[in-house]
């Protein structure tokens, strides 16, 4: 579930960022985009490794690019891209996918010790 959630915010900010402005292409359209696509992906390689290490250190990445998407919305909406309500939907998808990810770090990091 937490991968399916995490592909869907991808799709998601795909079409969100289609209306974007052209000249944006290789900014922040690329740069919301990017770290989209890095948090199912980081998961999903995490998920493919031999140790729990390893994949507590992918979960941690892949934590670090939903911050990254999080604040990138946030300047997406203040410079009229996507609107309020847009934002705030996509800002409680990652806050429910940075909580699945703590939760599952600290099981992996329990199951360590």
């Amino acid at each position: 579930m937490f991968g399916k959630k995490s592909v869907d915010l991808a799709v998601k900010i795909y079409e969100a960022t289609k209306s974007f402005p052209r000249e944006e292409l290789y900014g922040l359209t690329s740069q919301i985009r990017r770290s989209a696509v890095s948090i199912p992906s980081n998961i999903a390689e995490g998920a493919g490794r031999n140790s729990k290490k390893d994949f507590n250190n992918f979960l941690g990445i892949s934590n670090g690019s939903s911050c990254e998407l999080d604040t990138q919305l946030i300047i997406a909406q203040r410079i009229n891209f996507i609107n309020q309500s847009l934002q705030e939907s996509l800002q409680q998808e990652i806050n429910e996918i940075q909580k699945m990810n703590w939760s599952l770090k600290r099981s992996l990091k329990l199951s360590q010790d």
